[in-house]
């Protein structure tokens, strides 16, 4: 598969990002390739049939250097119609490769072939693709890694090796079928009956002692640790028994370092977290668990793996890390709020200053009138979610094939820019005429490098928890965030302007606010949505249309010939 139309040459190229040219020396070009297959496994002592790419779960990590491009052949030789999306990847210039379902393209077939073209520009650092149709990507997912390109190091100590910590839910049953039952009763879904650390549930499940992931090291070294949250429904807290953990980088992005003796990480998520085997040589217990932040039903259980030592000379039996309980709120809050850009020289923060384009966002669980005859709320209703009162309806054809080619009556442009009702968004016994959202296939259009700040205001309807939203094709600064209303008069002006961190991913805080910005510079149709499965399956998310600016460098590039059909 030869270079698309619109390609700049790869060995030296010039890319239009920030506002600023950024030179890409000596990219290269990846060809590799990935296909869908049901794969036979056995976890807790139960065989089941899964879907992976090419056998792996979790599936092959990718691993590139700074500005270069992976041309990716993905076949499906699956029952099932899928995507894939490359999280954290902004695609400049390219959404046709992003991924997400009826929103960049039409799903990949049986027996079809789809070549993603994955462009890095400016990430570096730990990112991750997974399939991005239904619930499937419970089991395909994996990393991705960007090293720094030729001649560069990282802007901290070179560990002496690396290795990649994906955490991950699994169910029993199918799934889909999860999802299904789902959307039919109108309620949660069923909890996930165990979490997993590289597929494996760990010693605390029941028959499950073999099934443990384990690395070894050696003592007195530095390890970076590239840890992903791929759980479906779930934010989990992580940390190593008696080792603590320094955040040097999150979302392809580097941080300022911070010693913390765990970390909260929401679904979609990444961490680079730096390890010294400081300790006495013994095996310790990696753990992750649950933070649940609302009051509704979740996997209470614990996932392990193994951090050895090498030449143990006696050994106990491993410590457990002592992490946060799973509702501990302000644990999860003072966490996150230690989040900062490096803002070096090397690598700078270009937060916008001034906004021309200002969105604000409830961010709110509903409940609708039942469809179906065997929903289990009460009244006959069903569970919901909606983005300023509007729960998304995907539509049968992409939205960005209708856009690009003028097809009318697929999407509406008309998605409010704030909310429609104004009331105590965080207040209690909040009455029942706010629960029912309009069902609507609504997206919001900006103007090429307008710069934008976004407000999610989490709400407490029907249940106020923490929501992790993902925008798409974009990395944004997270410039404040508080619990409670959003004050449009006092908070921006405690907003941090300066080095605020630049993610890919955010949690809105449980019956809180954040505040995020990002210049419009990246043309295309990007997904926005909330990373929890079940959130997005009842209609908590939208689309962002980028308009194309001035020039080639500002416009999309055109479709693929090979882009699968609807």
């Amino acid at each position: 598969m030869g270079p698309r139309k619109g390609l700049l040459p790869l060995l030296v190229r010039l890319v239009l990002f920030h506002g600023l040219f950024i030179c890409m020396v000596s990219a290269k070009r990846h060809h590799q390739s990935f296909e869908l297959r049901e794969t036979p496994i056995t976890r807790l002592c139960e065989n089941k049939t899964i879907l992976t790419i090419n056998g792996q779960f979790p599936g092959p990590t990718l691993h590139a250097r700074y500005g270069d491009t992976i041309v990716l052949n993905v076949t499906n030789r699956a029952k099932h119609n899928f995507t894939i999306h490359w999280h954290g990847v902004k695609q400049l210039r390219n959404p046709w490769g992003d991924g997400p379902e009826y929103i960049t393209q039409c799903p990949i077939q049986p027996g079809a072939t789809y070549g993603y073209e994955i462009v890095f520009t400016d990430e570096e650092g730990t990112l991750w693709w997974h399939a991005h149709s239904d619930w499937t990507r419970a089991t395909v997912h994996g990393a991705i890694v960007i090293h720094p390109r030729i001649g560069k190091k990282y802007p901290f100590v070179k560990p002496l090796k690396e290795f990649t910590v994906i955490l991950g839910e699994w169910w029993k049953s199918d799934v889909n079928d999860v999802l299904q039952e789902m959307l039919q009763t109108g309620g949660g879904p069923n909890n996930s009956d165990a979490f997993t650390i590289n597929g494996q549930p760990g010693a605390l499940y029941p028959c499950s002692k073999s099934d443990i992931f384990r690395e070894k090291v050696f003592p007195g070294k530095t390890y970076l640790l590239r840890l992903i949250n791929a759980a479906m429904n779930d934010e989990l807290f992580f940390g190593i028994a008696q080792h603590r953990l320094k955040l040097v980088g999150m979302d392809g992005k580097y941080l300022k370092p911070f010693y913390t003796d765990y970390v909260m990480i929401t679904p979609g998520q990444t961490m680079d977290l730096l390890i010294e085997t400081n300790q006495t040589p013994n095996i310790y217990y990696m753990a992750a668990h649950a933070y649940s932040s609302g009051n509704v039903p979740f996997d209470n259980t614990t996932t392990t793996a193994i951090l050895e030592y090498a030449n143990i000379t006696s050994s106990s039996s491993p410590s457990i890390p002592t992490l946060p309980t799973f509702n501990d709120t302000e644990a999860a809050n003072n966490f996150t709020k230690k989040l900062k850009s490096l803002a070096s020289e090397e690598h700078p923060a270009f937060c916008p200053q001034t906004i021309n384009k200002h969105i604000y966002i409830a961010v709110s669980v509903k409940t609708k009138p039942c469809e179906t005859a065997s929903c289990v709320l009460a009244n006959n209703r069903s569970l919901s979610a909606s983005l300023n009162n509007i729960s998304f309806v995907f539509p049968n054809i992409s939205i960005l094939q209708a856009y690009s080619q003028g097809i009318n009556g697929v999407y509406d442009t008309r998605f409010p820019k704030r909310p429609p009702y104004y009331f105590n968004f965080t207040g209690d016994n909040l009455p029942e005429t706010l629960l029912t959202p309009r069902r609507e296939t609504q997206v919001k259009v900006l103007k090429f490098n307008s710069t934008v700040e976004i407000v999610y205001q989490g709400t407490s309807l029907v249940e106020g928890e923490n929501h992790p939203l993902h925008l798409h094709g974009y990395s944004f600064y997270v410039v404040g965030w508080g619990t409670g209303n959003w004050d449009s008069v006092n908070h921006p002006r405690n907003y941090n302007l300066v080095d605020p961190p630049l993610i890919n991913t955010v949690g809105v805080p449980r019956k809180g606010w954040v505040a995020i910005r990002f210049r419009a510079n990246n043309p295309g149709v990007w997904f926005m949505h909330c990373h929890l499965e079940r959130h997005l399956s009842w209609g908590m998310d939208t689309t962002l249309i980028v308009r194309n600016g001035k020039g080639p460098d500002a416009k999309m590039q055109p479709p693929p010939a090979d882009l699968p059909p609807c």
